[in-house]
């Protein structure tokens, strides 16, 4: 079985698979302070509990982009697995040709996403991660990652905004009923849901322009399924893509001579 994180700037997600089939995954809070011992504790529960063994764990696939989780992740994986981990952009690189200069500034999570967009669905592709910011990643009609564009994302503008107006309160952010919302709350879940979803289609449009109309867009992230889903520019909605991506690069890499 393939252990794959997902580690993010919020969320730590990660998911056992066992072939190509996704046994279990879970989504954790990411926690500089919390030690490799909490994080083992809690895997291992969450294994457990689908009756999946440590023992049956051949390696372990990772995609951070926080850099001071790593000792953490290494320690992890030594201690809970007996493996050294896999780290994307260090040990293990995706099999797809990086025009981005320079290559190294390039997110792991967002390569891992062009891989797992590439193989499942086809060239030109865009890929919009709507996660702590908000990715646009572009693939080439030949395969390439040509690079993209980066915003701030749906939690990290609400955070922001509440910071800097102090009348404003906290809210759940569902889609709204209507765009002209009738209250203070209503306002900002409309403001919040319609200006990503405007966000979303607009870049898009200008993506199109530049790769081809017949792209395929694969929405992933935590928000995804919510903004990626309420628009007919997105084909496919995909939130467990970076967790696909992981598997595919690591087998890939599996079946190199």
């Amino acid at each position: 079985m393939l252990l794959a994180l997902d580690v993010g700037n919020s969320n730590l997600v990660l998911g056992v698979y066992e072939g190509n089939v996704l046994r279990g995954h879970w989504r954790l809070r990411t926690e500089i302070a919390r030690t490799a011992d909490e994080y083992s504790l809690q895997i291992r529960g969450l294994m457990a509990t689908n009756s999946l063994s440590l023992d049956a764990v051949e390696a372990v696939v990772v995609a951070s982009v926080v850099p001071r989780m790593a000792p953490t992740l290494a320690a992890l994986s030594h201690g809970l697995f007996a493996q050294e981990p896999l780290i994307v952009g260090e040990n293990l690189q995706p099999r797809l040709p990086v025009r981005y200069e320079p290559a190294s500034d390039v997110g792991p999570d967002r390569l891992v996403d062009a891989v797992a967009a590439l193989r499942k669905y086809g060239a030109p592709a865009i890929v919009v991660d709507l996660g702590t910011a908000t990715t646009f990643n572009a693939v080439s009609r030949a395969g390439e990652y040509l690079g993209g564009a980066i915003a701030p994302g749906v939690g990290t503008s609400l955070e922001a905004l509440y910071r800097s107006a102090a009348r404003l309160h906290w809210f759940e952010l569902t889609r709204p009923a209507r765009a002209i919302g009738g209250n203070t709350v209503e306002a900002m879940r409309s403001g919040t849901f319609h200006g990503f979803v405007a966000l979303v289609e607009g870049m898009v449009a200008r993506f199109k322009a530049e790769l081809g109309e017949d792209a395929r867009v694969v929405a992933t992230g935590g928000w995804s399924e919510l903004i990626g889903g309420a628009t007919p520019v997105v084909n496919h909605v995909d939130p467990l893509l970076t967790l696909e991506g992981l598997r595919l690069v690591w087998e890939e890499r599996s079946s190199l001579p």
